[in-house]
């Protein structure tokens, strides 16, 4: 069987965690006689054709090189929003791949299309996949679903995308909830992607009193709850921040203002293949976010065995059961963060047991073998209707 994936996010370079469950997903899938190719967009210094780990992947311009700023920079509705520029880039990014989609179909022969992210890759699906009568199976991973909830002129374009879709899925419990909600009818299964088990293992020695928040500085991702819960801690604990994003210098100044900046390090956005370390030596990871789709980072943290702080909100209460994988707290209260915090870090004894039936839990929900045969079981199934 041959399936052709459209997406907006794929990984670049090796270590590249744009998409990269996309990728795993797409080799775990070799082992179910799936032969998967890719459809994404191009960015700086990136062949038009490659094969990427393996796997055939089609990049497609949708702009000049200045104004290919939509893709691989988590910012793509905002930027859209504010900017002419980048509405027009838009226009381009659609009518680009769907040419690179059709291009691919031509010389791949699918027979299935699968769309990640409702849009763009699903409305461009409805367009493919219509004009070679092929099956399209539609994932949404959260983003898009924040999309739809908040824009008016989203929630046409969803129905339309869902009416012509033979299968949609969703990654999370949650998330599945809120497109039914928004779609009566509209029964998307629920099929998580595939985090790579053999890269996020645990060992080696935690530090003792480490907090670790792994995200883009963004107002929805919680950075900022999260240096005020920080503030609050009883603990003497050091807070160790990875990612990047638009909220840094604003972020980075609350916490000289709260007096907590000497007990923050600022690392950057790292390469996936550095995470591992970082979640070992972490004796707690707190994931703030609101409205998340999956919680990739809580899934990431629980493999290498580290307990997680979160928000009871959104897919991360599919991962994180409060109690026995992690502790869930009420969103916004950043001293019931505070306190939760605290709390697994006086209790050693408490914190390991979390982190090993964390490890269990995701390894039976997020292992690319189980990812791998779901979705295989799906494509055949739409494939034979």
């Amino acid at each position: 069987m041959r399936v052709l994936f459209l997406t907006h996010s794929y990984p670049r370079v090796p270590g590249d965690a744009a998409g990269s469950f996309l990728w795993h997903l797409a080799v775990a899938l070799k082992a179910e006689d799936v032969d998967v190719r890719v459809v994404a967009p191009s960015s700086d210094a990136l062949p038009a054709h490659d094969v990427f780990e393996g796997i055939p992947v089609d990049r497609f311009r949708y702009a000049p090189r200045r104004y290919e700023n939509l893709a691989y920079t988590g910012n793509m509705a905002s930027e859209v929003q504010r900017s002419w520029s980048a509405k027009l880039a838009l226009v381009g990014f659609l009518g680009s791949e769907f040419a690179a989609a059709t291009r691919s179909r031509r010389e791949f022969s699918p027979d299935v299309i699968h769309a990640h992210w409702w849009f763009p890759g699903g409305l461009v699906g409805t367009w493919a996949a219509g004009l070679a009568d092929l099956p399209l199976v539609t994932t949404m991973h959260g983003s898009d679903v924040r999309l739809a909830r908040t824009k008016p002129f989203a929630k046409p374009l969803l129905r339309h995308v869902l009416k012509h879709s033979r299968a949609v899925t969703t990654v999370s419990n949650w998330l599945a909830t809120e497109v039914s909600a928004m779609v009566p009818g509209a029964a998307p299964v629920v099929a998580p992607m595939p985090v790579a088990t053999n890269m996020f293992t645990p060992g080696g020695e935690r530090t003792g009193d480490r907090v670790l928040f792994v995200g883009r500085l963004t107002a929805q991702k919680g950075a900022a709850d999260l240096i005020e819960a920080f503030a609050l801690m009883t603990s003497e604990a050091h807070l160790d921040v990875i990612g990047d994003g638009p909220d840094r210098a604003t972020l980075e100044e609350r916490a000289r203002s709260l007096g907590v900046a000497t007990r923050v390090t600022w690392h950057g956005a790292q390469p996936q293949p550095e995470l591992p370390a970082f979640y070992r030596r972490a004796s707690v990871v707190v994931v703030p976010s609101i409205g998340e789709g999956l919680g990739l980072v809580a899934v990431e943290a629980q493999l290498c065995e580290t307990p997680v702080v979160a928000y009871n909100s959104g897919g991360v209460t599919d991962t994180v059961i409060d109690g026995e994988t992690g502790v869930l707290v009420a969103p916004g209260d950043h001293a019931a963060l505070a306190g939760a915090v605290d709390g697994v870090l006086r209790d050693a004894a408490r914190a390991m047991e979390m982190g090993r039936a964390g490890r269990m839990h995701a390894l039976a929900l997020f292992a690319p073998e189980s990812a791998a045969r779901r979705y295989a079981q799906l494509y055949r199934s739409v494939a034979a209707r």
